[in-house]
């Protein structure tokens, strides 16, 4: 909370002093941001850092068995999430990314880009510098980033219930302490395992409209302490208690 209190002081003061500079804020800004601040509204056509930077934010919302690319390219699958992401949230949902879309996820978002109810600490309690996996730290840590949105939205799905995650990023010498599979997401920073509640099942059948395609959980071996969610090139679902 109090990250949180800082930058909507920060935001203030920014927005303070554009209004005595009289600067014009461009049709597309809700306003200043401490993470990114998307400059023009975007929809179907668009291209650049900034499609790319809102692909990160909407990646949780492709619907049942989607994976949206996080490619810079705002084609009809980027159009579908924004629109579900702005259904979810009660937004005016046409698909395209203008001031109330992004003020929404301003809104969702701390100073250091991580959605507002998970960080980086939770999902690394391998090491603290992210080195030693199967990417470089830098790479792992924007897995990590990626998977966090698709669970704020998984989250939002589940009725802004906490989500209460074990484990994260894993370097070799981790996984290999808890005995994880030798090429095990997590090594990539692209794994979560959750614990507690909601539970399991709830969770890994909700997973499936999140973007996440290596779901497992109870029935499957080693999963009925918690739910594995992942992303991957291929999708591997499996959680036959929960009839997945």
């Amino acid at each position: 909370m109090l990250r949180r209190s800082l930058r909507a002081l920060l935001t203030l003061v920014m927005l303070g002093s554009l209004a005595t500079l009289g600067t014009a804020v461009t049709a597309g800004t809700a306003h200043a941001d401490t993470c990114y601040t998307w400059n023009r509204t975007l929809s179907e056509g668009s291209s650049g850092e900034d499609v790319r930077q809102l692909q990160i934010r909407v990646a949780g919302h492709p619907g049942y068995g989607g994976v949206l690319a996080v490619d810079g390219q705002f084609g009809p699958a980027t159009k579908a999430a924004v629109t579900r992401f702005q259904q979810a949230y009660g937004l005016s949902a046409d698909g395209v990314a203008g001031t109330q879309t992004f003020s929404k996820i301003y809104a969702l978002q701390d100073g250091d880009c991580t959605p507002i109810h998970f960080t980086y600490a939770e999902m690394n309690r391998c090491n603290s510098d992210w080195s030693g996996g199967a990417v470089s730290a830098a790479a792992a840590k924007a897995n990590a980033l990626q998977q966090m949105w698709k669970l704020e939205a998984l989250r939002h799905a589940l009725g802004d219930r906490s989500l209460n995650t074990s484990s994260g990023f894993r370097s070799y010498s981790c996984n290999s302490a808890v005995g994880g599979a030798a090429g095990s997401n997590h090594l990539y920073g692209r794994a979560i395992d959750l614990v507690g509640t909601p539970s399991f099942c709830e969770i890994v059948k909700q997973a499936r409209y999140h973007g996440f395609n290596e779901i497992l959980g109870p029935g499957y071996p080693g999963h009925s302490d918690h739910a594995h969610l992942g992303s991957q090139s291929s999708r591997y679902w499996s959680a036959s208690s929960c009839g997945i």
